[in-house]
């Protein structure tokens, strides 16, 4: 097929590499990629998030299939140009986007349809905001409505610091307060064509900037796939999958369709496990939030466990299809990724300072490396971003995988670089 990709980070490179590894005749672009993406496909620059400049360029390049990576062009209506003119694009359309786009959006969808999240009030005041801090108590769960890169969560028990964050975000749009929910997170991607889910592997993600679960929230500094531990409350990776659609993913797949939104692309729900239940039914599965497009860094260590043809399940998805396609099968072997980071992310990250020793990082079996942001400046690769580089290493066990990250990772050099050392330490053997 040709393919178009929208995007420029580690979650794009993840969905290209694995594009790529189905076929060699697969006709990618990516745009506007980045200095590791234009060494595997051709990269073109436009403005992603204006949605006729996009069709246009889809309509001249002949595309069979638009993949949407990043949120900005799908709250920008992208998808919606692309579908009226009649070109398959995996990716919501700019109304049901708001499940991302709005979280109180997304609350409203969830009470609609019956979906177990935690409480919430929405603030439009700092009056409001205290109000709300003050009705649930600490730790405090304060975030931005919109969309704020990843970074517009905040978790504490420093009551100053939610109303300073609340502040900071109020002239941008409303506040959520939440109850706060405690227990194990997962990720969990699901493919949807408007009616009908299929699940990928869920994985676990690591938000904080430090190890041990320190700093501040971060778009993510690493993940691992799969999640072993689901085994002990639920008795299989399948048995929560099933439990998950369920109660979450089906219900709010459903819900808009049935209010005339219907959600084309990927579902991801960041979910937390409990131990709350509220009769005997009740898995004490939560809702944290939904995203209407592939995680990062989930999607690193996701994909590359993914033995179905992740083209086929895209375009089933865009075309409605889905009915006629199997539930994706993934392989036994474990996936790490640890991300590098410029020096001072998540605040100001420095930029413009060499990479060098991704060859012999590489080099390493079982690893490869997901570009995040990066730029090729006379010759010299260069970090352009605060989330520069994902090093992705498989094994057979996660002590394996764990080890070639690591290993890797160590031969990597970009001053001032930082990443936690912590990634999959809870599962390794």
């Amino acid at each position: 097929m040709k393919i178009l990709v929208l995007g420029s980070g580690a979650r794009e490179h993840a969905i290209i590499l694995s594009l790529r590894a189905e076929t060699d005749s697969h006709d990618i672009t990516a745009a506007p990629g980045n200095a590791g993406i234009a060494r595997d496909v051709t990269c073109a620059t436009f403005d992603i998030t204006d949605p006729v400049i996009v069709a246009n360029v889809a309509i001249e390049m002949a595309a069979d299939l638009v993949v949407i990576g990043p949120e900005a062009p799908l709250v920008a209506g992208v998808a919606d140009e692309l579908r009226e003119q009649g070109i398959p694009v995996f990716g919501p359309g700019k109304a049901a986007a708001q499940l991302e786009g709005s979280k109180t959006f997304a609350k409203r969808v969830m009470d609609a349809a019956g979906v177990p999240s935690g409480r919430a009030t929405r603030a439009t005041s700092l009056a409001e905001v205290e109000s709300a801090l003050d009705a649930f108590g600490s730790p405090y769960v304060v975030k931005a409505d919109g969309l704020a890169a990843g970074k517009g969560v905040l978790v504490t028990h420093d009551r100053d610091a939610a109303r300073d964050h609340a502040r900071a975000y109020l002239p941008h749009g409303s506040i959520l307060v939440e109850e706060f929910l405690e227990g194990q997170e997962v990720s969990l991607f699901l493919l949807s064509d408007g009616h009908r889910v299929l699940p990928l592997s869920p994985a676990q993600d690591y938000k904080r900037l430090g190890d041990g679960d320190a700093g501040p929230n971060t778009g993510g500094m690493g993940a691992y796939s799969p999640l072993p531990w689901l085994d002990e409350t639920f008795g299989s990776e399948e048995a929560f999958v099933d439990e998950v659609i369920r109660t979450v993913a089906q219900p709010v797949i459903t819900q808009l369709a049935e209010d005339q939104t219907p959600f084309i692309g990927l579902l991801y729900a960041g979910l937390i496990l409990t131990s709350k239940r509220d009769n005997a039914d009740d898995s004490g599965i939560r809702v944290i939030e939904f995203n209407a497009r592939f995680g990062d860094p989930e999607t690193q260590v996701v994909l590359p466990r993914l033995a179905t043809p992740l083209s086929q399940l895209l375009l089933a998805a865009a075309t409605g299809t889905l009915d006629d396609s199997d539930r994706p099968e993934f392989s036994m072997t474990t996936a790490v990724t640890v991300v590098l980071a410029s020096e001072n992310y998540p605040a100001k990250p420095i930029t413009g300072r060499q990479i060098t020793g991704l060859d012999a990082a590489e080099a390493i079996e079982g690893v490869h490396i997901a570009h995040a942001a990066t730029t090729d400046a006379g010759g010299r690769l260069t970090a352009s971003g605060g989330r520069v580089l994902n090093v992705v290493a498989l094994g057979t066990t996660f002590s394996e995988a764990r080890e070639r990250a690591y290993d890797a990772i160590g031969l990597i050099e970009l001053e001032g670089a930082q990443y936690r050392s912590d990634i999959a330490r809870c599962v390794a053997d």
